[in-house]
């Protein structure tokens, strides 16, 4: 009998939440289990209000201290579970799951090479290890979206992995001010955006565009999903506010240049996503800084680029 559960959550809020349908299925497996969450900060501000989840752990044993000393007091003090999930690999996890008191106990690992989508890859783990035969459902997120009184563009001009991700201020403003007379808009943005977001924010002021707000660096990470769920459009970097809206449906215009979009692009928001990527030969390069210098794979999207896919989604 499982009643108890240790689920180690991915540190990333992309992939935290590109987790959430693996975690569903453990969720309707064992539905009477109560379930303790650890992970980062940002990852698990995201899974506030969901079920069967009974303490939420913060991570924080990079910042004082011996780090693997202190995973070893974080594991003991989770106390004896039937069950010790982590959907992350790297030593440190590892490190911790040895020490956590577990009937059994699983660490993430990637059963195949083929690119496949990293829900698809989370839910295969799950399959595997726990025997399971269960498909790969929506991902699911338990926050109430924002009720905006008008339609609503979003912008998210940012990318927390690194500069190669992120499309150019000046090309989000062109777009902006394009479609400024359909919709207010909303800029987003972490605290370490806020220049990013400023720089849109002038272009706007420069147009005479005073129908927009910037919250860049004001919101948490609840806010930032409430009001990104509320969105009537979406666009944004591959970033983890992209999967935000891809849990509510919500229309979105990705610009991919350095990473695989055939493993993190918006899980099941077919109808309502669209990506735009130049498909250049030096991509995917999965670096934080473009390697070559020239960052092609996002200077050669342009405002156009990006329109042409929002008229297909307004169709």
């Amino acid at each position: 009998m499982i009643k108890k559960i240790f689920i180690e959550i991915p540190s990333w809020l992309g992939d935290a939440i590109m987790a959430t349908p693996a975690i569903q299925n453990i969720i309707k497996t064992y539905p009477e289990a109560k379930i303790t969450l650890l992970g980062s900060f940002v990852s698990t501000q995201a899974f506030q209000g969901y079920p069967n989840i009974e303490k939420i752990i913060v991570d924080n044993t990079k910042k004082s201290g011996n780090r693997y000393k202190n995973l070893i007091s974080l594991a003991k003090s989770i106390g004896k579970v039937d069950l010790a999930i982590s959907f992350r690999r790297s030593f440190s996890s590892k490190f911790m799951m040895f020490f956590i008191k577990a009937k059994n106990k699983f660490n993430y690992k990637r059963l195949t090479k083929e690119e496949i989508h990293l829900c698809i890859r989370y839910n295969d783990f799950i399959n595997k290890v726990l025997k399971l035969k269960n498909e790969v459902g929506d991902l699911k997120l338990y926050f109430k979206p924002f009720l905006y009184s008008k339609p609503t563009l979003g912008i998210n001009p940012g990318a927390t992995y690194g500069s190669a991700k992120r499309w150019y201020p000046e090309e989000f403003a062109k777009v902006a001010i394009t479609l400024a007379s359909k919709y207010d808009i909303v800029i987003f943005g972490g605290p370490s955006e806020t220049d990013i977001a400023k720089d849109i924010e002038n272009e706007l002021i420069k147009n005479n565009i005073l129908n927009y707000k910037n919250l860049a660096g004001l919101t948490t990470i609840p806010e930032l999903i409430e009001k990104i769920a509320g969105l009537s459009l979406f666009i944004t970097n591959d970033s983890g506010p992209m999967h935000v809206a891809a849990a509510y449906k919500v229309k979105t215009v990705a610009i991919f240049g350095p990473t695989k979009f055939t493993e993190t692009n918006q899980w099941k928001n077919d109808k309502n996503g669209l990506i735009v990527t130049k498909n250049l030969d030096c991509a995917p390069c999965m670096k934080r800084e473009c390697p070559l210098k020239h960052h092609n794979c996002m200077k050669l999207v342009t405002a156009n680029d990006v329109m042409s896919s929002i008229s297909k989604l307004e169709e």
